[in-house]
């Protein structure tokens, strides 16, 4: 099991657009479930996490966004009208637990914003960052940082050009980082060991 998280980005740096929306969803090129590599990478993932601003307008949605996956969420509260199947927590060590226990091998999707994956990688529980550069310019927003500190360390592990100019990028968070240099029998990826805070 790895923890993903994956966001879509303006080549100014903002994650959405000035109203609120997902910078993906400002491309001509954007194809609901579909565009921008995101039917690949769901394809490896069981799970999605998220924070409750995340979750809840899926309530009102007249379709699920996550059929095959399993749902986890980060909050205090449990939103009204949740269904059974959902597991909300808002300790987010509580919530790795959960995940892992309910894991059968596949990805975990962590489903943005900035301050639920910086949760994550604070408890050194972030596998991957992967960002899809997008090739527009949105002049404002919200930006990846602050929510995910400028401290933390990234390394490069590949790119790739998408269709539409966007490209694709994979770092490994610092908390993730651990083992790299010659992973050996007993290295396990972030989400996996025990030895986090």
């Amino acid at each position: 099991m790895q923890i993903r998280a994956r966001m879509s980005m303006s080549a100014d740096g903002y994650v959405t657009t000035p109203s609120g929306w997902p910078a993906l969803t400002a491309d001509p090129a954007f194809a609901s479930g579909s565009s921008h590599g995101i039917a690949e990478f769901l394809e490896s993932c069981e799970a999605a996490v998220m924070g409750r601003t995340t979750f809840e307008p899926a309530l009102s949605h007249d379709r699920w966004p996550w059929p095959n996956l399993d749902v986890f969420v980060l909050g205090s509260q449990r939103p009204p009208g949740t269904p059974d199947h959902v597991v909300v927590d808002g300790d987010p060590q509580r919530l790795l637990e959960q995940v892992r226990a309910a894991n059968r091998g596949g990805d975990v999707h962590l489903v943005g914003g900035p301050r639920t994956i910086q949760a994550f990688c604070a408890i050194g529980a972030l596998d991957r960052l992967e960002l899809v550069v997008l090739p527009l310019l949105l002049g404002g927003g919200m930006r990846l940082t602050p929510a995910l500190h400028p401290d933390t360390e990234l390394a490069f592990e590949r790119e790739r050009a998408l269709p539409g100019g966007s490209v694709e990028i994979v770092y490994i968070p610092s908390s993730g980082a651990s083992g790299l240099a010659g992973r050996d029998a007993d290295w396990a990826p972030a989400s996996q060991r025990r030895d986090h805070g």
